[in-house]
């Protein structure tokens, strides 16, 4: 992580979050002053060493923004007068989106499972199954022998058994307790005992009607700043609750010649840079699912064949005004 400041009537400040940063290299590509360096990703991924994705020779650095506008995944800010230039009109803004539809979402958690940037802020709160079964229960402490079939079948936990020795070798004193709040009243427990000392009936469906409807909330919510636009949510989500955009459209491709050929499983650079968990190693290869891979070209600077080959044809960046801006940024793109 860097800040760096330049003084005078309009203070500027560079700050780069390596938390956010996926080591595309777009940043490098697009700063006019060659400032910017783009470290050794693969051993940083790999925790092979310390150090920032990105570097910084601010004696060149001519706090522009360029960077800052090109980055689509906010590991670059540049604020002027304590304003950042995202927030600023007459700069070009990406026109993407990550977004949960409240209204739909059932709280299902399963974009929170397949997230690859733990970009997901999930809560469920789920009824208390006590509301929601109703039933007796009783254990004949006389006729209990303590064999422990029933607390070792009950489904939901809610039995106990308890050996203490006594005072004496020979003497142990055993205790059996049921916890009625997470008991289900299924009756396995009475079917198995061996000496009928459980007395168990379930009224669950006859008081069915007085039970209050099963209501499930919660929130779900992505993380701007560190979402990397993979669509691993949207994909995965069962209701169609969540809304990607991604910033690039294209392809990836693997172009192998007789020299250069992927080492798949000897090399895996590819795999171990991918912010989108797109990358696989199938049949000694290397395969990118383009249904979650973002376009950010994070693999193919990894890739010490040069063999991987991604083409953008467009991007959702806006609102570029300067014609020698738009050259920069479009040259981003095929």
């Amino acid at each position: 992580m860097f800040n760096i400041e330049r003084g005078g009537e309009e203070r500027r400040r560079l700050s780069y979050k390596d938390k956010y940063c996926v080591g595309c290299g777009i940043c490098v590509n697009a700063c006019p002053t060659d400032s910017l360096r783009l470290g050794p990703i693969v051993p940083i991924a790999r925790g092979l060493i310390e150090m920032d994705l990105v570097s910084v020779n601010e004696e060149s650095c001519v706090f522009c923004g360029l960077c800052s506008v090109a980055c689509p995944f906010d590991a670059l800010s540049l604020t002027i007068g304590g304003t950042n230039i995202k927030d600023i009109d007459s700069y070009p803004k990406w026109d993407v989106e990550s977004r949960v539809h409240d209204e739909d979402c059932i709280y299902c958690g399963r974009c929170y499972e397949v997230c690859p940037q733990d970009s997901i802020i999930f809560r469920r709160d789920l009824p208390n199954p006590v509301d929601l079964v109703r039933g007796e229960m009783d254990i004949d402490d006389e006729k209990c022998i303590y064999c422990s079939f029933c607390a070792d079948m009950c489904p939901a936990g809610a039995i106990t058994i308890k050996n203490v020795p006594a005072a004496s070798n020979d003497l142990v004193n055993n205790s059996i307790e049921v916890d009625l709040s997470k008991c289900i009243f299924c009756g396995i427990c009475k079917r198995v005992c061996p000496e009928d000392a459980i007395n168990q009936v379930c009224s669950t469906c006859m008081y069915y009607d007085e039970i209050e409807t099963v209501e499930i909330t919660g929130e779900t919510l992505i993380s701007q700043s560190s979402c990397v636009n993979c669509s691993w949510c949207s994909e995965i989500c069962p209701v169609d609750a969540i809304t990607i955009t991604k910033p690039f459209e294209g392809t990836l491709e693997l172009v192998e010649n007789d020299e250069k050929v992927c080492k798949g499983d000897s090399c895996h650079a590819c795999l171990d840079v991918c912010p989108c968990r797109a990358v696989e190693i199938a049949d000694g290869k290397s395969v990118t699912n383009l249904d979650f891979c973002n376009l950010c070209g994070a693999c193919v600077n990894a890739c010490p064949q040069k063999i991987r080959v991604v083409s953008r044809t467009a991007m959702k960046l806006d609102n570029i005004n300067s014609e020698s801006w738009n050259e920069i940024l479009n040259s981003l793109l095929d």
